[in-house]
């Protein structure tokens, strides 16, 4: 991928972040009723953003996970114990991963000696309280204390890593560490996941990564424009997280300097180490050999679809709802296909998308060991559960719910539903 293309990929997915933290304000009020398991498990849902998100309070009043009204604070209204962490917005999901895990146990982020020495980006990085620091122990009756991942878009990839890497270690650090500073999250061993669920996740990538359309100034007129608009180039308080690649926003800098400080850094062209190469098909292949889908873990994943078959070409179209940003993007991905050597094949079962990711990519992680099957009620362990798609949902709205708050509501509550009535 050349460097004039690679910097498009990133100015259209930086306004995806800014699209996502304006979206208007639009309530519906939705059920109260409690779904809380009473007989399955009590594990908590760590529910994880994708690229360019966010943690429930980062923005404020603007939620990542329920837009103008925080899809958390619903769940745990219903009983249910529910974490929404931030983690690097544009970092690679390894890096994501090793924050994640910090997270939730508590502690400093160490991306690993092997890993930082390889990509040449500090080793260490933020401190954590930990928001269940009994992760992993175990309570008189044997029983360990495990955790539900969730995952919107590269939060699905993301989920993925820190499993692989809490099940099966990583040998390179182990090789590395030779002084005892190895860890734990490189050990290994630790079956400490009752299930996987992905939301509009590119498990295969996107197309979108071969996109020709001019993205870089209009992502810049629509920064600008919305800036004006808000005063969020003064007062956002988005944190990019770069701080192990020495990117870190510095005190008074605008958002706006910081946003385009970053997305002209040199960083982009340099290292595979970031989020862009594990979004492309052929760094989501990459990713889907390491990652496999582990035997003692369930896994379900949801896709969304917002285009339909055009009668006059049989290509995929945007839906008329599809928020406006999307549409340049869906429309490529809805007729585009490839086949040069070397790449991942684009053939047409991929054009049906939600403006971001195809519905096949979101279904099932391919060029592994991975199945797949339609959810009829009674998951299967170690295989996706296809939970189906949505239809006249994006990519955005899926999380954002501005138009069918209610429909989407009842879409999380009954994923919440069978993650706890899974077997303790």
């Amino acid at each position: 991928m050349n460097k004039h293309n690679m910097k498009k990929i990133i100015t259209f997915l930086l306004t995806l972040c800014i699209i996502l933290a304006l979206q208007p304000i639009q309530y519906s009020k939705a059920s109260t009723s409690d779904n809380s398991n009473q007989s399955g498990n009590n594990y908590p849902i760590i529910m994880v953003h994708g690229l360019f998100g966010w943690g429930n309070n980062e923005l404020a009043d603007i939620n990542y996970w329920g837009g103008s009204k925080s899809l958390r604070e619903d769940l745990t209204a219903k009983g249910y114990t529910v974490y929404t962490p931030s983690v690097g917005p544009i970092s690679s999901n390894w890096d994501r991963a090793c924050e994640l895990y910090a997270y939730i146990k508590g502690g400093t982020v160490d991306y690993g000696k092997a890993h930082s020495e390889k990509y040449g980006h500090a080793r260490y990085g933020r401190t954590y309280p930990g928001v269940y620091p009994q992760f992993g122990s175990k309570d008189a009756a044997g029983n360990i204390a495990k955790i539900h991942l969730m995952g919107h878009s590269m939060g699905g990839q993301t989920i993925r890593v820190l499993v692989q890497l809490l099940e099966n270690g990583s040998l390179e650090e182990v090789a590395a560490t030779t002084d005892g500073s190895i860890n734990t999250l490189f050990t290994g061993g630790k079956s400490w996941v009752a299930s996987v669920t992905s939301i509009a996740t590119p498990h295969n990538g996107s197309q979108e990564a071969y996109s020709q359309y001019k993205l870089e100034p209009f992502a810049h007129n629509m920064f600008t424009t919305l800036a004006a608009a808000t005063g969020v180039s003064s007062s956002s308080n988005l944190d990019l997280k770069m701080d192990q690649w020495g990117l870190k926003r510095e005190e008074g800098e605008s958002y706006y300097d910081y946003y385009n400080r970053v997305i002209n850094s040199k960083l982009w062209y340099k290292t595979k180490d970031l989020s862009i190469w594990d979004l492309t098909p052929e760094g989501a292949l990459e990713l889907n050999e390491f990652a496999p889908a582990q035997s003692d873990i369930y896994y379900f994943s949801l896709a969304c679809s917002d285009t339909h078959e055009s009668v006059l070409t049989h290509f995929q179209i945007p839906n008329r709802n599809m928020n406006a940003v999307l549409l340049k993007s869906s429309i490529f991905m809805g007729l585009f296909t490839n086949d040069t050597p070397g790449e991942v094949t684009i053939d047409n079962s991929w054009w049906e998308n939600d403006g971001v990711v195809s519905v096949k990519s979101a279904i099932c992680p391919i060029g592994a060991s991975d199945q797949w099957i339609d959810y009829n009620g009674t998951p299967q362990i170690g295989t996706w559960n296809y939970l189906g798609k949505v239809d006249n949902v994006d990519h955005l709205e899926v999380v954002q719910m501005k138009n069918n708050r209610s429909t989407l509501e009842e879409q999380y509550y009954n994923i919440a539903k069978i993650l706890t009535n899974l077997p303790n």
